[in-house]
């Protein structure tokens, strides 16, 4: 595996769902997979499947498609899935709590560390396999714990900033944010992921409404 110079956020964003894919066929029996077929998978091109895979090296070959157990593995790689990063999380509340229970991040590579909340109720209370700790105490659990490389970060907005800084104390290099908090001050120092749930519903709403558009001046 080799990258070939700068690549496209738009690659980096396709990653994932090659993935998906091929995980998917890997744990079918699939062996091989053309570009066509890949791509009808994607709603791409072939053009573009080979393009977006010639950005890390040769993959495949001419005539006999990709190897999918291989292929998988690659990608694996590419996504850093095979680095077995570790895990924390601050606020375990519903959407916390809802990662935590059908998050499946060791089966993804990852290693889950320790969850934090300020929450009595919460504190202390198994939530996805892991003993949820009091927040305040969190430099002191983790100075006996390995040092964690991302931090998710499932608290209210207001807290967004001090759940921040509590991560990056505890040494994290990146941070999966699924507050509304402006985290931009970290990003000089820390890799910032933003999730915002309403993106995926604003999209869906912007191509139904394309979609009405077409249909009416159509008629």
């Amino acid at each position: 595996m080799s990258r070939h110079g700068f690549i496209s956020m738009a690659v980096i964003r396709r990653l994932p769902r090659y993935y998906r894919y091929l995980h998917e066929m890997y744990l079918s029996g699939i062996k091989q997979i053309s570009s066509r077929e890949l791509a009808d998978c994607m709603e791409l091109t072939a053009s573009q499947v080979r393009q977006d895979f010639n950005c890390f090296g040769d993959f495949g070959q001419q005539g006999c498609g990709y190897d999918v157990e291989h292929l998988h593995r690659e990608i694996t790689k590419i996504l850093g899935f095979d680095q077995n990063y570790g895990l924390i999380m601050i606020g375990v509340g519903r959407i916390g709590g809802s990662l935590l229970e059908n998050f499946d991040f060791e089966k993804r590579g990852f290693r889950l560390i320790a969850a934090f909340d300020s929450d009595p109720a919460v504190v202390g209370q198994t939530v996805g396999g892991v003993t949820v700790s009091d927040v305040s105490e969190i430099e002191q659990v983790m100075s006996g714990l390995p040092k964690p490389d991302i931090g998710i970060l499932t608290v209210p907005t207001e807290a967004a900033a001090a759940g921040a800084e509590l991560l990056k104390k505890c040494g994290v290099k990146a941070i999966w944010n699924f507050t509304k908090g402006d985290l931009a001050r970290f990003e000089a120092s820390t890799l910032i992921q933003n999730v915002h749930l309403s993106d995926s519903l604003t999209t869906l709403c912007y191509r139904l409404t394309d979609l009405e558009n077409k249909i009416y001046d159509a008629r």
